[in-house]
């Protein structure tokens, strides 16, 4: 395993998908669709999303100064790297009374933008890069947790045709979070 990642690719390799072709469209309708069914604390059906073999992960990411810079993130120690076991463990207990971080659940938004789409080598996968701006409020506080990352993700298309998220990868911005924990989903 590669512990520092350098020069993280603005997407994946291979052709682009058009912006506004029905295939591009159909990425960016799973994105929004998945984005509302999190915010609307719909963990079981965002559960039907995720692909038997997910892995999903969040490095940590350490500040760099000049030339070190592209050396920012690092996979030896992770927010989270889980798989489809462990997060459907997380949304069964956040379903449930056993989550006191999230109960009362977090009042979430999640603005899914900059899209980009490229095919992959496997005909039945996509490799898709976004950015997620996530807004977090708790209680009656007036205060609210900014989270923002850039998103790598594999989407698998199943025989039905609908997409399965296979892979993501959360690149945060934040070298330290300024949120009190990660029981939320990026």
């Amino acid at each position: 395993m590669q512990q520092v990642q350098e020069n993280i690719p603005a997407a994946a390799p291979g052709k682009a998908i058009a912006v506004g072709s029905a295939e591009y469209n159909a990425v960016l309708t799973f994105m929004y669709e998945e984005a509302a069914l999190l915010d609307q604390l719909r963990l079981g059906e965002w559960g039907q999303l995720l692909a038997t073999d997910l892995i999903y992960t969040a490095p940590l990411r350490h500040t760099r100064l000049g030339a070190d810079h592209a050396k920012s993130f690092i996979r030896t120690v992770q927010h989270f790297h889980d798989d489809y076991r462990s997060v459907m463990g997380r949304i069964l207990r956040l379903s449930g009374k056993s989550a006191w971080a999230e109960d009362p659940p977090s009042r979430t938004r999640r603005l899914v933008t900059n899209v980009m789409v490229r095919e992959t080598d496997k005909p039945d996968e996509l490799a898709v890069v976004s950015y997620l701006l996530l807004t977090r409020s708790r209680f009656s506080e007036h205060h609210v947790d900014v989270i923002s990352c850039e998103r790598h993700d594999i989407l698998r298309r199943e025989a039905d045709g609908n997409f399965k998220l296979a892979r993501r990868e959360a690149l945060l911005d934040q070298s330290v979070l300024g949120t009190a924990n990660l029981a939320i989903f990026l």
